[in-house]
């Protein structure tokens, strides 16, 4: 699929009914547990002419994680983890883009999380266009990448009898957005 980006060019803002910001671990090595937050905003502005100056930030809120159970939501939001209290908000703002193929990019930007900003590169795939029965322009995509929590200053772990630790350090980020342009 080849797409007109120059049509595309302008602001959107995320739906967040129709969105998602999600994230992998592995818990002791042997399974994947996934969770996500609930309360986020971000936007984005295409530049369809020259793609490569387009841009994207959001945030998210912590204290909206859900991995299905209170007690690791709880653990997650504590000193351990995200230290909530202290750090309520994680960001993200791009610093540059990079065409990979056609509807395939490379996002670069900094990732904040607690009181430290790194850069993470995102693979982002464009899923397309349409305008929705409310006469809303859409644009979706989905964007991947993997981050060590330590980085972030999140250490905590238990080791496990057999080897290994019951978290791991790598951490998935997969993100599903719906975005609606502003006039």
């Amino acid at each position: 699929m080849s797409t007109d980006y120059a049509s595309l060019t302008g602001d959107y803002t995320f739906d967040t009914a129709h969105s998602t910001v999600g994230f992998i671990a592995r818990h002791a090595m042997v399974t994947k547990v996934r969770g996500g937050f609930n309360e986020f905003e971000g936007k984005v502005h295409i530049d369809g002419a020259n793609p490569e100056k387009s841009s994207a930030e959001a945030s998210v809120t912590v204290a909206s994680v859900d991995t299905r159970n209170e007690q690791r939501n709880g653990h997650l939001l504590s000193g351990d983890f995200f230290e909530q209290d202290k750090y309520p908000v994680m960001s993200f703002k791009s610093t540059g883009i990079a065409a990979k193929g056609d509807d395939q990019f490379v996002l670069h930007g900094d990732l904040t999380v607690k009181d430290v900003t790194k850069p993470v590169e995102f693979d982002v795939e464009f899923l397309g266009t349409t305008v929705d029965p409310y006469g809303n322009t859409r644009i979706g995509f989905e964007a991947k990448t993997t981050v060590s929590r330590k980085e972030f200053g999140m250490t905590w772990n238990a080791a496990l009898e057999t080897g290994g630790v019951l978290v791991s350090d790598k951490i998935q980020i997969e993100l599903e957005i719906s975005a609606i342009k502003q006039s």
